[in-house]
């Protein structure tokens, strides 16, 4: 089963800042400054992930990008429908006002034939 790329790289990332920090605080000095221990902790996790964790870190900004890229596609294909569907809609809609115009003037010629004493 293969992990997640977003698990993975945050498994990753917290223990590069906790692992020095449980160092850090094994040493005196450390437990008295806990301030001075976090803020190293989170300086060396930096620097471990931004040179150790580059292809993790890509993985993750892959995934992201595939799924954005996905919904992106979906959504697109979505307003084509809708706006398919409306064009049709108003097609018909207009097919079928000229259908009635048309009847309409069928009736009225009908019944102008049937006053054979008026003019058109």
């Amino acid at each position: 089963m293969k992990l997640p790329p977003v698990l993975v790289y945050t498994v990753l990332r917290l223990l590069a800042f906790f692992v020095p920090l449980g160092l850090f605080m094994l040493l005196p000095i450390f437990r008295q400054n806990w301030v001075l221990a976090v803020l190293f902790a989170a300086i060396i996790g930096l620097a471990l992930s931004i040179l150790f964790l580059r292809r993790p870190l890509d993985a993750v900004t892959e995934e992201i990008a595939e799924r954005r890229a996905r919904r992106v596609r979906e959504d697109r294909q979505r307003d084509e429908d809708v706006e398919d569907a409306d064009a049709d809609a108003a097609a018909a809609e207009s097919h079928a006002d000229r259908s009635a115009e048309g009847a309409a003037s069928d009736v009225r010629d009908a019944s102008a034939d049937e006053r054979p004493g008026e003019q058109r």
